[in-house]
């Protein structure tokens, strides 16, 4: 499941993925969520907070992720990545290389320290 974060700071769009999450949650939920925060505000600054495994996503969600990130590369400023699943810290590491000035990844115990990053 995704779910919008509410009372973010200006320009930060905050999601939550727990339990199992499927390419529904993205076509329903986060991807028209970016879209709309893109049409009304321009670049944008992502927290995505993991409370789940990287097994508990659906291949269809692994696509529309990888989908999105490409589509969008150019439209986010910053992207906070907060989780405790050590195959996703890995995976975000591994393509760091790619994007290294703006992506960083956070514990989850860390998500506060993520958003002031975020503002910066």
């Amino acid at each position: 499941m995704i779910e919008i974060l509410t009372n973010m700071p200006d320009k930060i769009v905050g999601i939550r993925a727990s339990g199992t999450v499927t390419a529904e949650d993205y076509e329903s939920v986060l991807i028209p969520t970016i879209e709309e925060s893109l049409k009304k505000q321009g670049p944008i600054r992502l927290l995505y907070v993991l409370d789940c495994s990287v097994t508990d996503f659906s291949i269809g969600a692994m696509w529309d992720d990888t989908k999105l990130g490409f589509q969008h590369l150019q439209d986010f400023e910053r992207i906070a990545i907060v989780t405790d699943d050590h195959l996703m810290r890995g995976m975000v590491h591994a393509f760091q290389f790619a994007m290294p000035k703006f992506l960083k990844v956070f514990p989850l115990d860390g998500e506060d320290a993520a958003i002031e990053w975020l503002k910066v």
